[in-house]
């Protein structure tokens, strides 16, 4: 039986490292998808094979990659919660680099009442300036 959590949290990885591609360079290409993540070009071309099968992404005919309104939805929330962990873990004292490494591992496992709730927590500190 296949792993559909890791299956979820590759699908989330990708279409998050594009989002971030995109605001960076104004373009998603695979080869910065590649770099981006630190894998091979013919992992990079297997997986956004399947992101296209589900609707996640098209590619024009010079090979760039666009978001449709659903990957766009997808890899936006995966960000925004890579980007609010970041800065709860720097609120508690964590370094940026390992914040951020740390996000990324979490931000697929949290529940959506665990992730709201944080949510509150933050904007709760923001306010108050204290964690």
């Amino acid at each position: 039986m296949k792993d559909t959590h890791a299956t979820d949290k590759t699908i989330e990885d990708y279409l998050e490292a594009m989002l971030m591609i995109k605001e960076a360079k104004g373009t998603i290409r695979s080869i910065d998808v590649a770099v981006h993540l630190g894998v091979t070009k013919p992992s990079v071309t297997y997986t956004t094979k399947r992101l296209k099968e589900r609707g996640y992404i098209t590619m024009d005919e010079d090979n760039l990659i666009s978001f449709t309104e659903t990957g766009l939805a997808i890899a936006s929330q995966t960000y925004y919660r890579h980007k609010l962990l970041t800065k709860f873990f720097m609120k508690l004292g964590v370094d940026e680099a390992t914040a951020k490494e740390d996000a990324c591992r979490v931000e697929h496992d949290l529940s959506q009442q665990t992730f709201e709730a944080l949510c509150r927590h933050v904007q709760q500190c923001t306010t108050t300036e204290t964690v």
